[in-house]
């Protein structure tokens, strides 16, 4: 089984036509992926990424994609600086998404309205999908995206969250706040698990020694186990429902294969990566 753990739905965008959510699934299965996170379109703030819809528009939209195959998994972008942040969590639990999309573009994770919607998530035991890395969209925004900024989240008991992207081009300081994260879980300091999204952001060129880092960070000299990564990273892809790029997305399986391979990961290690890491993120 492969599944796919970042595909977008974009507003309308000038008219273009969209896939219905049948056409997507057809899509899906050219590219040889069963399924994946279904993200909603994007809360109005986030202007670069099309006209402004409703909450609750939104909330139809993505569940009423994710009707169209099993293994489809519905994720609400919600922005936690809204007023009615802890309603939008609520309404979203209460008619059956699997999880949350959160990009910070204007406030620091640790903002104190944002840290309250993390922990109402986290207590109705959904995960957050969290961009990290450079955004690009039309404002100042990476400053917002560091890895190191997502320490706050130690606090929030029982999260479950990803940050996508590797966080290129801070690949170096996701591994270190990733160890960070596993090391405060091992020894119960912090129950928050945290997981790592490998959807490009990688421009090829660096996927191959992001991925050596960080399937090989968690190993000391003489072959001590630092922490273990091989459990808590997933496949994304990045393409959206709108026009799935099937052709794109196999080769981007291919090129992933290719690098665990190198790296002399066995296939318990690549099935995890392609499916059952994602699953338990989302704790299926």
């Amino acid at each position: 089984m492969i599944l796919d753990g970042h595909i977008h739905i974009y507003a309308d965008r000038k008219g273009r036509p969209r896939n219905s959510p049948s056409e997507f699934v057809e899509r899906l299965g050219e590219a040889g992926v069963d399924g994946g996170i279904v993200i909603s379109i994007a809360p109005p703030a986030h202007k670069a990424f099309g006209k402004p819809v409703a909450a609750r528009d939104r909330l139809n939209d993505v569940l009423g994609v994710c009707e169209a195959g099993e293994y489809l998994y519905p994720f609400f972008w919600i922005d936690p600086m809204e007023v009615d942040a802890l309603e939008q969590v609520d309404e979203a639990v209460e008619r059956g998404v699997a999880g949350f999309k959160v990009i910070c573009h204007a406030y620091e994770p640790g903002a104190p309205r944002a840290m309250e919607v993390f922990g109402r998530i986290a207590a109705k035991n959904k995960p957050i999908l969290f961009h990290s890395g450079i955004l690009w969209d039309n404002t100042a925004s990476s400053q917002y995206n560091r890895p190191v900024l997502f320490e706050c989240l130690l606090e929030i008991e029982g999260l479950r969250f990803a940050l996508a992207h590797i966080a290129w081009p801070w690949c170096d300081e996701l591994i270190a706040v990733y160890g960070k994260f596993a090391t405060n879980l091992r020894v119960r300091h912090s129950t928050a698990e945290m997981f790592v999204d490998t959807t490009p952001g990688t421009p090829p060129i660096y996927r191959h020694d992001a991925f050596r880092k960080l399937f090989r960070a968690g190993i000391a000299p003489g072959d001590a186990v630092l922490f273990r990564v091989e459990d808590n990273v997933f496949f994304g892809s990045d393409r959206s429902v709108n026009r799935f790029d099937a052709e794109g997305v196999r080769d981007l399986i291919g090129l992933d294969r290719e690098i665990l391979g190198e790296l002399s990961l066995d296939e318990t290690v690549q099935e995890a990566y392609f499916s059952r890491n994602l699953l338990r993120f989302l704790e299926k």
